[in-house]
């Protein structure tokens, strides 16, 4: 690529620095497909249901204090994975702003899956389980079932995607929405999420509970 046709005006400098993938598109979304397929197997493994307790599949679930959140397709939650998405492209622009590392779209895709599945595999552990119910209002929670775990994964995708070809300020907004928007609505979102596993507070689980 030629220095002016970076320089170029209306080039979209952040989209033009990813480096070229060794990865075909198929390759790629058949690794990412595998990988998925892997965090599955392993919750399965670990004695995660497939479905919902309940027999049934919802594409929706938007009752929060019931024992088929995080069963079905998609939930409030959801959103929190989508910003992921956002955090996980974010996180790799800066690792390649600041170290020069020279990494496609294709394998920061890939190594975000590893660390979403991760997750998703970590998050499904008793210990965890455990410390959302005692530290939080989640009492009727006892795990994911393999396909909200999957749809969480898929989730994740869709917003690295989007904030691979969406505006910067887009992204942002779109993120501070759903942050906004969630929590007043159910009283929970990724942020007070993540306070409410590494530092748990009353008057914020009271918050939550109503009080």
């Amino acid at each position: 690529m030629a220095l002016a046709d970076t320089l170029s005006p209306g080039r979209d400098l952040r989209r033009a620095s990813w480096a070229p993938s060794r990865l075909s598109p198929v390759t790629t979304v058949v690794l990412a497909g595998l990988l998925t397929a892997g965090a599955a197997a392993i919750l399965l493994w670990m004695g995660r249901g497939p479905i919902c307790k309940c027999g049934n599949i919802k594409f929706w679930q938007g009752a929060v204090m019931s024992s088929e959140n995080s069963q079905h397709i998609a939930d409030w939650y959801t959103f929190s994975h989508i910003i992921h998405g956002f955090l996980f492209y974010g996180l790799f622009w800066l690792i390649r702003r600041i170290t020069g590392l020279r990494i496609s779209f294709g394998a920061a895709l890939l190594l975000a899956i590893t660390i979403e599945g991760a997750w998703e595999i970590t998050e499904n552990t008793d210990a965890v389980i455990n410390h959302y119910r005692s530290a939080t209002i989640s009492l009727d929670y006892y795990g994911d079932s393999v396909l909200n775990s999957v749809c969480d994964i898929l989730a994740m995708v869709l917003g690295f995607v989007f904030a691979r070809f969406a505006p910067v300020w887009l992204t942002v907004t779109s993120a501070l929405a759903m942050e906004l928007i969630v929590g007043w609505i159910i009283r929970d979102n990724l942020t007070l999420n993540i306070i409410m596993l590494l530092w748990p507070m009353d008057w914020i689980k009271a918050w939550q509970g109503g009080a």
